[in-house]
């Protein structure tokens, strides 16, 4: 698939010890169907889906099929929740790897919705369709409107039910982001008390994202300032625009500076016709032809 796609594989986190994640496949589904493709953030990627057919997408957007060169696992990190301390990980994702584009450019692709991990605690480790195109959609708003943000590529139905206040219609996610590290990926590792899984963390951090400070007295505390005036600047960047993120907790704050996570969230003050403008546009580029 590769070769068709133009897949490009270099799987750094992965190689990390298991004390960081999970090694783990997706749960395959029983019907997957294809519902939105990103032709525009496809093309930033340098992946052409042109010569695959609608089965095999949705197979691949699923995760019933592999991309060659992916390795899939789940994350391991923690959050600060309505006040509690709680050690997490990816619940109900799977990272399959990280694409590189010509450029240099290194992308996490990652998909959502795609069953248990060790992680899910009693959660079932699926999605439903709704919030999957809420995410679709408004993470494209906030790119369009120029703040920086985590990317979905697709958007496939399982053909299953999941089971919450009432059946709904489970799906996958693929989002792309810088990295899926957090806040509370270091906050999990920090709470293990072993400071060399520590120095890893931290210079695996700075090696991928901020090369600019490796040369720095003390990195740790550069690279606090340096993650400290990102997240200054995203939450006035959604000032800016009126963005309510609804679940600003430290596992949903990226350590790249992007808009992770688009759970309960809401526009307060942008004009509605602005917005309805722009997610009309966004809808229309990602409908199937």
């Amino acid at each position: 698939m590769k070769n068709k796609i133009n897949w490009n594989f270099d799987n750094s986190y992965s190689r990390l010890s298991d004390v960081f994640k999970e090694n783990i496949d997706p749960v395959s589904v029983k019907n997957p169907e294809l519902v939105l493709l990103n032709e525009d953030l496809a093309e930033t990627l340098e992946l052409n889906f042109s010569k695959i057919s609608r089965n095999e997408l949705s197979s691949l957007f699923t995760g019933n099929s592999l991309p060659n060169g992916s390795n899939s696992i789940a994350q391991a990190y923690a959050g600060h929740q309505f006040g509690h301390f709680t050690m997490l990980g990816d619940g109900r994702a799977v990272l399959i790897g990280e694409h590189i584009t010509s450029k240099n450019k290194r992308y996490d692709i990652q998909f959502k919705g795609s069953g248990k991990t060790s992680f899910s605690r009693s959660g079932d480790g699926r999605a439903a369709l709704g919030p999957m195109l809420r995410e679709y959609i408004i993470s494209e708003a906030i790119h369009h409107l120029n703040i920086p943000s985590t990317r979905s590529l697709a958007v496939a139905k399982t053909g299953e039910k999941i089971i919450r206040e009432k059946p709904l219609k489970g799906a996958v996610l693929t989002r792309v982001a810088l990295s899926h590290i957090r806040v509370g990926t270091f906050q999990y590792i920090a709470a293990r008390e072993n400071i060399e899984d520590l120095k890893i963390l931290l210079n695996y951090v700075i090696n991928r994202h901020y090369p600019q400070i490796n040369n720095s007295k003390n990195k740790a505390l550069q690279l606090l300032e340096v993650v400290m005036n990102k997240q200054i600047d995203l939450v006035i960047d959604w000032m800016r625009v009126g963005f309510i993120h609804g679940v600003m907790n430290t596992d949903n704050m990226s350590i790249s500076g992007e808009t992770i996570d688009y759970g309960p969230c809401r526009f307060f003050s942008i004009k509605r016709q602005d917005l309805t403008s722009l997610l009309k546009k966004i809808i229309k580029k990602s409908l199937l032809r």
